[in-house]
Order: structure tokens, then C-alpha cells, then sequence
């Protein structure tokens, strides 16, 4: 190329570039007090907005293959304009997610817990321009592979097999396809939402991301569980904020007999009562079972504000009254017992005469005697 075409080209990228920075500039420094979003779309086109400036600016300056005498020139221009779709695409996904950035900006809460709705918009906006960012790839990967000559002459076979090549695509990416359904399923129904409290698996966490293929849970212990969006579908859940936040603590104490029942109540309620994490709803202290082995189940709720107060109110129960009854009743505590029976007085003068004997028996007429023999019998 000649010299002027580089100045060109150089001129042309120049020229986008400062105007892009002139556009930022104006977004950042003036349109971002009347127009919410206009920070966001600063903040999220730092790089993808210069890029395709700089890859649009160059394309429109370069010369035709004619102009120029390189035998390589023309896969440098279908080169650069492969760059120009993806710093494009790039561009759009960027503007994208500043827009939907604002949404969540403006449903953002102080207390994630108290707010359902804002949570479950918050959810849906997120699984939505997941899905939009998924149709721009797809959409940027058709356009790049169209500016290949053999895949645009295959272009009219392939609609005309359009219906084939959707059952293969279709068994092919079942199992994606499914966990995209059910992902606009849990969050179009308001079954799970971004915040919400779950035990899933056995394993208590709060739902941390929602995504087209995994849902991810953040463990209590800072572990996180990636479970398939389909399981949820499928399989049985806990979800312990899906009508609100507020929930029961219970504590069973398995106690002896002998446990002072209304003193154990008195304590109970003096203590949650007084406790900062007790919600003002209820309480209760109640027997709600008593085991074969002698137990008397006494069963402590309290209700909380979430799920954290709820575990903290629990643990103070459980520890206050062990230590409560430990000091003041310790005869409360489970215990085994075990009964011993006086023998008769026939028993006493047969274990007398036959000290020797291992085994007695019990006759019908209530005397004992040695397994198999007479009590006459040595």
C-alpha cells in the first residue's frame, strides 16, 4: 500500500477513537445526571467501545484488493473483517449488560432477605441477558462464518435441510437445552430466586448465582455446591425464604422423668424473651414425645426474623438450658435405669439347696427347679 493509504487508515482510526472518548466523556461528565444508565455504560465499555472504534475506523479506511498489489491483501481484509463482528458483538454485549446493570442497580436493597420481589427480578434479569448474550455469540458466529465464500454457497443446501439439521442440533445439545428451559422455569415461576436460603443435597447454603447450566450455592461453611439448573426441575428442594424470610427455631432436649416441667418453661421463656434474636411472633416449650427407653422429648421453639437469627437463638436455647439444668437439676439429665426384683422365698431355699445349679426353671406351680429336671433331683 502507499503511504497516503496508511495515513489513511491511521487518520480513520484516530478519528473513531476520539470520538468514542468525546462520547464517554459526555455519557460520564453530563448525561449521568439525567440519564441513569449512562455510568454503567462508561464503566462497561472501558475496552469493547475503543476497540470496535479502532476496528470500524480501520476497516472503512482500507483500500480495495485492486488498489493494492499484495497477494495476501485479501485474507487480511476478510481478516479484519471478522475482527470488526467480534469487536462489534463485543460492543453490543457490553451495552447490554450496562443496561440491565441499571435494572439492578435500581432493584438493589439494603437487606436482600426482606425484599422477594426485588430478589426475584434480580433473577430474572440476570438468566435473561444470559440469554441475550447467548443469542448475540450465536448470531456474531453465524455472520462470521458467512463471509467464507464455501459456507455461503452451502448457504441455500442448508436452509433447504434447515428441518433435519434442528433434530440433530436438538438430541445433540439435549441436556444444555433442558437446563435453559428449566432456568426460565425456576426463574419465571418464582420457585428459586438469586439470595434465597435452600438445603439441597443435604447441604444448607444461599443461592449465589443462577445461570443457564449450574446453579451455584454458597455453603454456610464457604464451600460452594454447583448443582444442574435441571435437578431443580426434577427433584425436591427446601426452600426456606420462598414466602418471606421469617422462620422457627426448635430445639428437643431428650430430659429424664424427672424433669420439673413448668420451671423448664419458666427458664425457657425468660431466656427467648430476653434474647435479641427472638422475632416477638411465639414461643413455646412443650412434651412432645416419650421414647421406649424412657425419655421424656421436651421440644423449645422460637421464631426468628431469618435464617441466621434462627440459628443463633437456637444454639443460646440449647446452650442456656443444658447448662440451666446441669446446675439446677441435674436429676433431669437421661439416664438408664436398671430394676432389681426380690426373689420369693422358694427360690431363696432352691438356691440354698442346689448352689451349684446354673439354670433354674420356673414350674407351673411356681417353683423353681433345674432346666430339663425335678427339684428333687441333684
Amino acid at each position: 500500500m502507499l503511504l497516503s493509504q496508511w495515513i489513511a487508515i491511521g487518520v480513520a482510526v484516530t478519528v473513531a477513537v476520539l470520538l468514542v472518548f468525546a462520547l464517554r466523556w459526555v455519557l460520564k461528565h453530563r448525561l449521568a445526571k439525567v440519564w441513569g444508565a449512562a455510568q454503567h455504560v462508561v464503566a462497561r465499555t472501558a475496552f469493547s467501545g475503543y476497540a470496535a472504534a479502532a476496528v470500524l475506523g480501520a476497516n472503512l479506511a482500507l483500500p480495495s484488493a485492486r488498489d493494492v498489489g499484495w497477494s495476501t491483501y485479501q485474507t487480511i481484509q476478510h481478516s479484519m473483517r471478522i475482527l470488526m463482528i467480534a469487536t462489534l458483538t463485543a460492543l453490543g454485549i457490553s451495552l447490554a449488560y450496562a443496561v440491565t446493570d441499571m435494572i439492578l442497580a435500581r432493584l438493589s436493597i439494603a437487606n436482600g432477605d426482606a425484599d422477594r420481589k426485588a430478589r426475584r427480578l434480580q433473577t430474572q434479569v440476570r438468566l435473561l441477558r444470559r440469554v441475550l448474550t447467548s443469542i448475540i455469540v450465536v448470531l456474531a458466529i453465524a455472520a462470521i462464518l458467512f463471509t467464507f465464500d464455501q459456507v455461503r454457497a452451502l448457504g441455500a443446501g442448508l436452509l433447504a435441510s434447515a428441518g433435519i439439521i434442528g433434530i440433530v442440533a436438538g438430541v445433540a445439545a439435549q441436556s444444555t437445552l433442558g437446563n435453559l428451559f428449566a432456568g426460565l422455569q425456576l426463574a419465571f415461576s418464582d420457585a428459586l430466586r438469586i439470595g434465597d436460603v435452600v438445603v439441597v443435597e443435604g447441604e444448607w447454603g444461599r443461592v449465589e448465582e443462577l445461570s443457564l447450566v449450574n446453579v451455584t450455592i454458597k455453603i454456610w461453611d464457604e464451600r460452594r455446591l454447583v448443582v444442574p439448573v435441571a435437578n431443580f426441575t426434577t427433584t425436591s428442594f427446601e426452600n426456606w425464604t420462598k414466602q418471606g424470610t421469617a422462620i422457627t427455631a426448635k430445639v428437643e432436649l431428650p430430659l429424664d422423668w424427672e424433669v420439673p416441667i413448668a420451671e423448664l418453661r419458666e427458664e425457657a421463656g425468660r431466656l427467648i424473651t430476653s434474647s435479641d434474636h427472638w422475632d416477638g411472633r411465639s414461643w413455646s416449650c412443650q412434651v412432645v414425645n416419650i421414647t421406649e427407653t424412657g425419655e421424656v422429648i421436651v421440644r423449645v421453639v422460637a421464631t426468628a426474623a431469618d435464617t441466621g437469627a434462627q440459628w443463633n437463638i437456637a444454639c443460646q436455647i440449647r446452650e442456656h438450658l443444658v447448662t440451666w439444668l446441669v446446675a439446677n437439676y441435674p436429676e433431669s439429665l437421661p439416664r438408664n435405669r436398671t430394676q432389681f426384683l426380690a426373689a420369693d422365698e422358694d427360690e431363696v431355699t432352691y438356691a440354698a439347696r442346689f448352689p451349684t445349679s446354673a439354670f433354674r426353671r420356673r414350674e407351673p406351680n411356681g417353683v423353681s427347679g433345674p432346666s430339663g429336671g425335678d427339684p428333687g433331683e441333684v
